[in-house]
């Protein structure tokens, strides 16, 4: 079987197609090493409310040469008002209450100060819940040498990958044919056709964090992400 991985820089409490890519690979690189983006998925997702979505936003010091891995939270004020915000929009969530300590653990109890430690640790956690076993890595595990593709590939060889998945996003800027010259075979994630769910506060919204699905669905949370229902691994 040849080995699959997934590059990607970690997010905060990300949606459920990031755990769809995770489940669908061998090993995952946490790939933290490059520059922080502003206004991006690294320290903010969104939740679902009587009002609409709304952002989750962890308030950070960064400037724009920062690597990921090296930005730091303002302080953990973040922390209560997160969680006293997903408890006043989700308590009524059927299997709220089921994962509400592992959450609440995470949330008032963490004292993490990096960005990319406390996206990891809901990230585990979160992997846990659904029963994903993908090995995780971060990219400084590595020697990362090269342009922006060059990195890719030499990942892709370090760690004896044969197959790169990646997001839809990936078509802006990897060539195809030079992973192919490289032997290694490019596998685009497609998010279309996700089955609806039973969701709070319609109309009903996919593009929010996975934690609106577990508290919604609690141990039947994957059967509503395509990672579980094929045999692509």
């Amino acid at each position: 079987m040849n080995k699959k991985i997934l590059i990607l820089q970690s997010n905060y409490i990300p949606w459920k197609g990031y755990f769809d890519l995770i489940n669908s690979v061998d090993e995952f690189i946490i790939y933290d090493h490059v520059q922080y983006t502003k206004n991006d998925w690294r320290n903010r997702n969104k939740i679902k409310t009587p009002n609409g979505a709304q952002w989750l936003a962890i308030p950070v010091n960064h400037s724009t040469s920062m690597r990921i891995k090296d930005v730091k939270v303002v302080n953990n004020l973040w922390r209560k008002k997160h969680w006293n915000t997903l408890t006043g929009n989700y308590a009524k969530a059927k299997y709220f209450k089921e994962y509400k300590d592992r959450f609440e653990l995470l949330y008032l109890k963490g004292s993490e100060k990096y960005l990319s430690q406390i996206n990891y640790m809901f990230l585990n956690e979160i992997n846990e819940i659904l029963n994903i076993k993908t090995t995780i890595s971060w990219s400084w595990d590595y020697n990362i040498d090269g342009n922006k593709i060059e990195r890719l590939i030499n990942l892709c060889k370090q760690t004896n990958a044969k197959e790169y998945l990646s997001g839809p996003s990936g078509t802006n800027y990897i060539d195809e044919k030079i992973f192919e010259e490289n032997n290694i075979k490019i596998i685009w994630m497609d998010y279309n056709n996700y089955p609806i769910y039973n969701q709070l506060y319609p109309p009903f919204e996919h593009g929010v964090t996975i934690l609106d699905l577990i508290f919604n669905e609690g141990p039947n949370a994957n059967k509503f992400m395509k990672s579980f229902n094929t045999n692509e691994k």
